[in-house]
């Protein structure tokens, strides 16, 4: 890349007809997202060149040199900006601090995420709308029940985003979609400025990735980068009536006129709001006589796997269908047809009364929290990374259903010294090994500790990186060392 660092002027505001054989776009990063910012560059003619620290994704790598792209990896690749870059596309888990893009801001020149990117190439003329689900917890299910609600009113439906799929790959496909179901984490947010979603939800907030905030109140930047799901929205802001500090970030948004707030509650829904009433999920805010009527949409036996947390994230899917104008028998048909993915509140195995249930998907304490209610009295295993959260008030809720708690991962002593102060009475046993193979003696344990009508559960209220590729993988080596120790 040749040339100055004077930032081209209609790159502020660029969209998929601009001029983009003339820019030169740095894409920091080639994760699944990093990759596909580079083939959506590539489809609107930009030069492009990708850098990334790490050399394991040379795969992409050699695919992307086929197509003209430049790719430098290995160490060192991202220390400097490259001369003469227009714009730089950052993968989500990059912080502001990263010096590629502490470069950029110094010199002017704009920093995107993926979503950003993906939203300004369908501008002005084939834009899709966005249906948007954040919060720390249940956003996944969220977003995979709205997509089902979707595809059974017939719309041709894609859930992308933070789920797995990258939304510039399904802008990028062959299908016409008529609707997106974005899922979107604070890291996507945090990069996303000029976004106006058809409507958006926060379903909670609570403690998470602090560490990569930093500063004297992480907490308050997580929050700010949540609440920008409901920046320029158009029709609906979804909030979680059981908290308010969601309704907040819908007074405090600066939405377009006539966009409406909408409420989801596990009592009896007011005006304006979904709720329930006698084991129904029931409308009252997407109903012509909202004041006097409440339209069933679906029953609470709909919801499969049934606990507390999962009705209310039915009720964020069916709120955010309905703004789009779904008809009401699609939200039972939908969740009915859904076959949610593993590893969340999922019974792997049952033997002489004891039942081991794969929670691996609650990387947070609230997530771990949704499971703890579910059950009357449990061995609990946890550990992992902990990413600045604390684990005191889960284990003062939940101490007197523990029948004892086994600990792994890199922050297990947070959890073992949370475990001494608040429940000195429940059999703690800590594991230092950080090899997956630890996962057999873990179980072998926790299942000694449980009696009769217990329930093993796997709830690690951590991430799962220090030990494991993902929380799919601890769920499924956790599955199969209970199918070993119940075959010994």
């Amino acid at each position: 890349m040749g040339g100055g660092t004077v930032t081209k002027d209609w790159m502020r505001d660029a969209n998929r007809l601009s001029d983009w054989p003339s820019a030169n776009v740095v894409v920091a990063g080639l994760g699944v997202s990093g990759f596909a910012a580079a083939d959506g560059l590539m489809s609107l003619g930009a030069n492009v060149t990708v850098l990334d620290e790490s050399e394991a994704h040379a795969d992409k790598a050699t695919l992307l040199r086929h197509l003209d792209v430049t790719v430098v990896l290995g160490t060192g690749a991202t220390a400097q900006l490259p001369p003469g870059t227009d714009l730089v596309v950052t993968s989500p888990g990059w912080r502001p601090t990263a010096p590629l893009l502490r470069q950029a801001a110094a010199a002017g020149i704009p920093v995107w995420g993926e979503t950003e990117l993906a939203w300004r190439m369908m501008q002005p003329d084939r834009v899709i709308p966005w249906l948007g689900v954040t919060g720390t917890n249940g956003k996944t299910t969220t977003t995979q029940m709205l997509e089902s609600i979707l595809i059974a009113d017939g719309r041709r439906a894609a859930a992308v985003g933070n789920i797995g799929r990258p939304i510039i790959e399904a802008i990028l496909d062959d299908t016409q979609y008529d609707v997106f179901a974005v899922e979107l984490s604070s890291f996507q947010l945090h990069w996303m400025n000029n976004v106006n979603l058809h409507s958006a939800v926060v379903l909670n907030v609570h403690p998470d990735h602090l560490e990569w905030y930093g500063g004297e109140d992480p907490m308050q930047g997580y929050i700010a980068d949540k609440t920008k799901i409901y920046q320029g929205v158009t029709h609906s802001c979804v909030y979680n009536v059981a908290e308010p500090v969601t309704e907040r970030m819908v007074e405090e948004a600066d939405v377009v006129e006539g966009a409406r707030a909408i409420g989801f509650t596990l009592g009896t829904p007011a005006v304006s709001m979904l709720g329930i009433v006698d084991d129904l999920i029931v409308d009252r805010a997407f109903v012509e006589q909202r004041r006097d009527s409440a339209l069933e949409l679906a029953k609470v036996a709909d919801v499969q796997p049934y606990a507390p947390h999962n009705v209310a994230n039915a009720l964020a899917a069916a709120a955010l269908a309905r703004s789009y104008g779904v008809r009401a028998t699609s939200v039972s048909e939908g969740l009915k047809r859904l076959q949610l993915a593993g590893h969340r509140i999922q019974q792997v195995a049952e033997d002489g009364g004891v039942r081991f249930v794969d929670d691996s998907k609650a990387t947070n304490p609230h997530a771990a929290n949704s499971a703890m209610q579910a059950y009357s009295s449990f061995v609990w295993i946890a550990g992992g990374q902990a990413k600045g959260t604390t684990f005191d008030d889960l284990i003062e809720r939940h101490r007197g259903k523990m029948r004892g708690a086994v600990v792994m991962g890199v922050d297990r002593q947070v959890i073992a010294e949370a475990l001494a102060r608040h429940a000195p009475d429940v059999p703690v046993r800590v594991f230092d090994s950080t090899e997956t193979e630890v996962m057999d003696e873990v179980v072998a344990v926790a299942a000694g500790m449980a009696r009769p009508g217990d329930v093993v559960l796997l709830s690690p209220g951590c991430a799962s990186l220090d030990m494991f590729d993902s929380y799919s993988a601890r769920g499924d080596r956790f599955a199969e060392a209970v199918q070993r120790y119940l075959a010994g």
